[in-house]
């Protein structure tokens, strides 16, 4: 049986551009405790594979490329930012029909900078950490 995020009290996120509908939906579910207050999530799909059967490891750094940049994006009151450096450590493979959560936290936050780290899990299990600086464009 598929797993159905909907029914799990996740929702499409809205504002989602032509690139990510390529490749998502990526999900979105508020949480009180988190420390962005949301989690993101995609469902793993058998498009989402490299020759080797799991998951490409592209798809997973362009979550962590999508999740992060919004919660940098939210911590910044919307304005616009820009990726300027995304590291991504491969834990562990992802299969179709894997439920990937993504959940981060700003380490750091300047004027301009922002430092964020990101740990995507399935289930309890870590799959990919990721840690990022972004540019608020416009300032200096």
């Amino acid at each position: 049986m598929t797993f159905d995020p909907a029914a799990a009290g996740w929702k499409q996120r809205s504002g989602q551009g032509p690139f990510t509908l390529e490749v998502g939906p990526i999900w979105v579910k508020r949480e009180k405790d988190g420390a962005n207050g949301s989690a993101y999530a995609l469902l793993a799909e058998e498009r989402h594979t490299n020759s080797r059967g799991v998951v490409h490891g592209g798809m997973l750094m362009t979550l962590a490329d999508h999740v992060l940049g919004w919660m940098v994006w939210d911590a910044v009151d919307r304005a616009a930012c820009a990726t300027v450096s995304l590291n991504n450590q491969f834990i562990a493979a992802v299969k179709p029909g894997d439920f990937v959560e993504m959940r981060g936290h700003i380490v750091r936050q300047t004027r301009s900078l922002i430092f964020i780290h990101g740990t995507a899990t399935v289930g309890e299990k870590p799959v990919l950490t990721s840690e990022g600086i972004w540019k608020v464009l416009g300032a200096s």
